[in-house]
């Protein structure tokens, strides 16, 4: 046939060839059959071969009766054989196998069905002939091995060999060969069955892949697992997973430091043990995925609560919802807001303090123009009394409670400036004995003060406004620690040529001789707590409004500037003890006394000879006086107390005066401003300016204007008439 196409089926009887029907055929051969001998074989001929008729025919009949039994087993025999024949056929034809019969040099005697659709499924592909040329060459041992072992043992089984299925291309299957038993002068024959395993090799392929793929999301799962892990437990907030009966299932390590407990004494237990507020809120409402619940309390395993900001999420699972909770640490943030607070309330503080010290500054800027005043109408005063009388007494003391005055009005200003200490060599004995003096005026009357000044105390560097400011800071203390009750304030001044190092102070103390100055009280005290703080600057104990908390502090700060050092040792119950140390040095310069000393005689001040001097202040006090004090030395004086009348005046007549004095700060039009403007019409005149606070910005600013002088406010009439003099002189000489 020309055509391509399938082959046409098999009828289920197939015609087997010639080694099935000879297995059959022995298999009828070999049925026993009894033999029955007749006639001679049976009776034994007589001799003379005698026999009767009658005896033949009953044994020819016996033995046609055996030769028909026989011959009915023979025709059982064959109808049995060829019915299991046929039965052979129709298994080998019909089973859902590939079957083929092969001898022992390989050729295909019979094959079924189903081996022709399996290898050879259309007319055009060539026969089944051979059975090796069906087998890929690489599997051709396996098979060569498989028929010897089928040749001994009976039977055997090779897997997944590859078989050329022609049109149907590369079939991989499994081959059972059976050994069939023939007689030993037959060849060896096989029967092959070809189970095709393609379907089942895809299955395992499709299987196979499913597996890797299972596989490997078991891997990414397990990836997953181990990434969730280590984000869990690398997580700067503590989490902690509840099932629905709340009790804790995960405990990561920040948690476990937060509430103090191990995660592994955590698991198990329920969530009220350390978030009560939370689980308040679950069971308050309805959430059900993530919900914010914000500030709450936590507490640990020691009972400490602990600010925290939860949240939560819900993960949905048939056995029971898990949440998890995301607590925040806000210990730091509440930290940071308290310090914050404390930083608004000390900017506050200082904001206030800056602003007293401005006020305290203009406060004093008018004090020094009343004690200026003061001064000057005493010295004319005591110019005009007698030095014996009783009147000159008193101006004398006036005098020195004005000088009193103007030191303190210095102070003031320094306080409010915060300049650096003008540091003279002083006895502290005498600023001792000035500041208590000024302290018993205001000393409640059941505080006893005691003094104890060990004398030839040696003379230390110091300011004696700061000193003063000192004593008064620890002696207001020690009254506030006293309080209501009967107590003492002992002050004692003693000097130590021994190395000393102080060990009550926040930094290392003094070294080498120095002098001793104690301050102790019999009031509350302090405990250890408060004495580690005593220093910092707005740390007090006083209630709101009571205190700064700048007294120490500032008492600590002045000690520091002059090289020295403070402790405090306190006792709560029994009082404290703050000891000043301050170096000094055997070649230390005369002190100064710090005592106001009276005024000179007025026959020693210089007087003038007709010199005009213009005077410009806005304080009428004060312009009344200079033009009294001036006017009696000598001198034709005009005084201002707008500076821009001064400045027309000069306009209209530059020659109307011969020296000009101003004061600094005037509302609108400064002193600075003034010399500026007189420098440009008169270059040549001497022009000094006065100040109460002359700060290093004033003096270089009126230097620059042309000013030739600055008098510190408030002065004596010896200081104002010297610098005039001393002004005027040089002015002639330049002529």
């Amino acid at each position: 046939m020309n055509s391509r196409g399938p082959r046409p089926a098999v009828p289920t009887r197939v015609r087997m060839k010639k080694p099935l029907r000879a297995k059959s055929r022995q298999a009828v051969q070999t049925t026993p059959v009894k033999t029955r001998l007749g006639g001679s074989q049976r009776w034994g001929m007589p001799a003379n071969g005698s026999v009767s008729t009658a005896r033949q025919v009953d044994d020819l009949r016996h033995y046609q009766s055996e030769l028909e039994i026989q011959n009915k087993a023979l025709r059982f025999s064959q109808s049995a054989a060829e019915g299991a024949y046929e039965r052979f056929v129709t298994l080998f034809s019909n089973v859902p196998l590939a079957l083929m019969v092969v001898d022992d040099g390989g050729q295909i005697l019979e094959n079924n069905a189903r081996a022709l659709a399996l290898l050879r499924p259309i007319e055009s592909d060539p026969p089944l002939t051979y059975f090796q040329p069906l087998v890929h060459a690489d599997d051709l041992n396996a098979l060569q091995t498989g028929f010897t072992t089928a040749r001994l043992e009976g039977a055997c089984e090779l897997n997944e060999l590859r078989f050329d299925g022609a049109s149907n291309g590369i079939i991989t299957g499994d081959l059972h060969i059976s050994r069939i038993d023939a007689n030993q002068d037959e060849r060896t024959t096989f029967i092959c069955a070809i189970i095709d395993q393609g379907p089942l090799l895809t299955q395992r392929s499709a299987l196979q892949a499913s597996a890797d793929t299972l596989q490997q999301r078991n891997t990414e799962l397990l990836q997953s697992k181990t990434h969730l892990a280590a984000i869990i437990n690398s997580s700067l907030d503590a989490i902690i997973c509840v099932d629905r009966q709340q009790r804790i299932i995960v405990f990561n390590p920040t948690a476990a430091t937060l509430f103090r407990c191990p995660a592994e004494q955590a698991l198990g237990r329920m969530l009220a043990d350390f978030l009560p507020d939370a689980v308040r809120a679950l069971s308050y409402s309805e959430i059900t995925s993530h919900a914010q619940l914000g500030e709450m309390s936590g507490i640990t395993t020691a009972g400490d609560a602990v600010p925290l900001d939860i949240s939560l999420s819900f993960e949905h699972h048939p056995d029971g919802d898990i949440v998890t909770i995301f607590a925040h640490d806000l210990t730091a943030q509440k930290k940071m807001e308290a310090h914050r607070q404390a930083l608004e309330s000390q900017l506050r503080e200082s904001q206030k303090m800056q602003a007293i010290g401005t006020m305290a500054g203009g406060i004093a800027h008018d004090f020094n123009n009343i004690i200026s005043a003061i001064l000057g109408n005493v010295e004319l005063a005591r110019e005009d009394a007698q030095l014996d009388s009783a009147v000159a007494t008193s101006l004398t003391e006036i005098d020195k409670a004005g000088r009193r005055a103007r030191d303190l009005v210095r102070q003031i200003l320094t306080f409010s400036r915060n300049e650096p200490p003008h540091r003279v060599s002083l006895q502290l004995a005498d600023v001792i004995m000035e500041t208590t003096r000024l302290l018993k005026v205001t000393l409640p009357p059941q505080v006893d003060l005691v003094m104890d000044i060990q004398p030839d105390t040696p003379p230390v560097m110091a300011d004696a406004t700061q000193i003063e400011q000192v004593l008064l800071n620890l002696c207001t203390n020690a009254i506030y620690a006293i309080g209501r009750c009967k107590g003492t304030i002992r002050v004692a001044l003693d000097y130590s040529k021994r190395s000393h190092q102080a060990t009550g102070e926040r930094r290392g103390g003094l070294r080498g001789q120095h002098i001793k100055l104690t301050v102790g009280d019999t009031g509350t005290g302090m405990s250890e707590t408060v004495l580690q703080r005593v220093f910092e600057p707005f740390f007090t104990t006083k209630p709101v409004g009571q205190g700064t908390g700048l007294g120490l502090s500032v008492v600590h700060g002045i000690m520091r500037a002059h090289q020295g050092s403070v402790s405090v040792k306190s006792v709560p119950g029994q009082g404290s003890v703050f000891t000043l140390y301050f170096p000094f040095s055997n070649d230390a310069a005369q002190p100064e006394s710090i005592m106001p000393a009276p005024a000179a005689p007025t026959a020693t001040a210089p007087n003038g000879t007709g010199q005009k001097v213009m005077y410009v202040d806005d304080d009428e006090a004060l312009v009344f006086l200079v033009r009294r004090l001036l006017t009696r030395r000598g001198y034709v004086v005009s005084t201002f107390t707008n500076p821009k009348l001064a400045l027309q005046a000069l306009r209209a007549d530059p020659a109307q005066a011969d020296l000009l004095v101003t004061d600094f700060n005037m509302p609108g039009y400064s002193g600075v401003d003034l010399i500026r403007d007189v420098t440009a019409l008169r270059p040549d005149l001497p022009m000094a300016l006065a100040s109460g606070y002359v700060t290093p910005e004033i003096e270089r600013d009126a230097l620059a204007a042309g000013a030739k002088a600055l008098i510190h406010k408030p002065n004596d009439i010896e200081e104002l008439c010297d610098t005039v003099q001393k002004l005027l002189g040089e002015s002639r000489v330049k002529r």
